[in-house]
């Protein structure tokens, strides 16, 4: 592992779905799943996240739209109050699951338009 892409990735990651989310994924991992948690953090977070290509309100609307495709809702929800905190607004989001509807699927995109209901009650 490397640290450096690892803390950059923590940071990031913590920003985006919120400092007690992370820590409490990270401090409940056990010796199965923590080589996951290091995964993420390291990889998707840190070498992916913190590459300066794209902005963070940019990366969570593509992410909100290939979750929703993939029909993940525990990661959506996730990602629907990351997208939030990166000033994506509820409007955008509306656009992105339309965006879904037409490309992947109208069941897709209203699993997806549920999910969001919910996490934006729980915000």
């Amino acid at each position: 592992m490397d640290k450096e892409t690892f803390e950059r990735g923590l940071e990031i990651r913590k920003s985006v779905l919120g400092a007690e989310f992370v820590e409490n994924s990270i401090n409940n991992a056990d010796d199965f799943n923590r080589p996951m948690q290091e995964l993420v953090t390291e990889y998707c977070w840190g070498a992916v996240w913190g590459r300066d290509g794209l902005e963070k309100k940019t990366r969570s609307m593509l992410n909100l739209a290939m979750i929703s495709a993939l029909n993940r809702p525990h990661e959506l929800k996730m990602h629907i109050k990351g997208a939030l905190r990166n000033g994506v607004s509820k409007e955008e989001i509306c656009e992105v699951f339309l965006q879904v509807a037409i490309y992947c699927g109208v069941p897709a995109a209203v699993d997806a338009f549920r999910t969001a209901r919910e996490a934006f009650e729980e915000m």
